[in-house]
């Protein structure tokens, strides 16, 4: 009986010293370092089981042995479900820390800027040609209704999705915007408001300017002026679909468009451009100014005017660098080959309402 107990016990401590072995193996190989060499992005598929993911790692490269990444899912202590998509995976990790991310659902974060200013049939194209995106764009969106600015996405996530994202955005800033608005604007409503800040995204890149602008015709809309914006009567050719890349022309200012503001007075039909949270609360918020003119300054930004004397000042100085500019030009182009060019001049803004 004695012996029978002794061999028990010989059996049950080789099974403990064994399953401990085995346990301290496992424990090594789970927290060692994987073979994938450098960081790389893998695509865990929908529906994928232990089995389908442990083959996907291992034809990626980021594991060596299929079933021991079976064994780990299976002997998990916290088990988790394991998320699909898309997984930014670190050199040389271990099959726990793999483990850990894929059930984190830590996916890779894409990123798609979308400018002020752009129109919609360009944010559309924009997310068309977006890699990694799903679906066909089937929403009926129109002018002014997408918010520009930077939205993140996953891998797989639907463009009508994304689309959807940045009209809401643009309807949350909006309704904002107009809630919060300065008391007595000659603006019907937030589409009004919309409108003009288009024109004002159109008119200048530079931030302090805006609320300038917008006091520009804000001042214009009270005095039932024309707004006489170059920007809506190029939207009125274009439709915002092409590039315009010439100068207007005197058809051009005299044409029946709506939309052309040298000849309609009031706001144009619709928008001419998505506008940035920034001139739009520029349009709602707009400067205490009198001016009624602005005008290219020559430097990258524009000369205000609250009279016609002195915008037409403006406007001299304002010719007279393109005379200057023309003749640098013409200087260069009889430069003999070899010469150093002088520095470019200063970049120019579309000059904007004229009397």
């Amino acid at each position: 009986m004695l012996s029978y107990f002794r061999w028990v016990l010989f059996f049950v401590a080789l099974f403990v010293t064994l399953m401990g072995g085995a346990l301290w193996l496992g424990n090594q190989l789970l927290g060692a370092a994987g073979p994938l060499d450098k960081t790389k992005n893998i695509v865990i598929p929908r529906g994928a089981g232990p089995q389908t993911m442990a083959k996907v790692l291992k034809e990626e490269g980021v594991i060596d042995h299929e079933r021991l990444f079976r064994v780990a899912v299976m002997i998990d202590p916290t088990p988790k479900p394991i998320k699909a998509g898309e997984y930014e995976i670190p050199a040389h990790i271990s099959m726990l820390a793999l483990l850990d991310l894929l059930q984190s659902g830590k996916q890779v974060q894409r990123r798609l800027t979308v400018v002020e200013g752009m129109t919609t049939p360009e944010v559309i194209e924009l997310v068309k040609n977006t890699p990694a995106l799903s679906g066909e764009i089937t929403l009926d969106l129109k002018e002014g209704d997408l918010l520009p600015e930077t939205y993140f996405y996953s891998r797989d996530d639907t463009r009508d999705g994304l689309l959807m994202r940045m009209k809401e955005a643009m309807d949350k800033t909006l309704d904002e915007a107009w809630r919060k608005r300065a008391a007595g604007l000659p603006l019907a409503n937030r589409r009004d408001a919309l409108i003009l800040a288009s024109i004002v995204e159109k008119e200048t890149a530079i931030p302090a300017e805006r609320p300038k602008v917008a006091a520009v015709y804000i001042n214009r809309l009270r005095r039932r002026m024309k707004l006489e914006s170059d920007p809506t009567t190029i939207y009125g050719i274009t439709q915002g679909r092409v590039p315009f890349n010439r100068e207007l022309t005197r058809a051009d200012l005299q044409s029946n468009s709506p939309y052309n503001t040298y000849v309609v007075t009031g706001l144009p039909p619709g928008p001419i451009c998505n506008p940035g949270r920034a001139s739009i609360l520029a349009t709602t918020n707009p400067a205490r100014d009198r001016a009624l003119w602005f005008v290219a300054d020559g430097q990258g930004g524009h000369a205000f005017a609250t009279t016609l004397a002195e915008h037409n000042r403006n406007v001299e100085r304002w010719r007279q660098i393109q005379r200057d500019r023309a003749e640098q030009q013409q200087q260069q182009s009889q430069t003999p080959p070899g010469t150093p060019s002088p520095p470019p001049p200063p970049g120019q803004q579309r000059p904007a309402p004229r009397q």
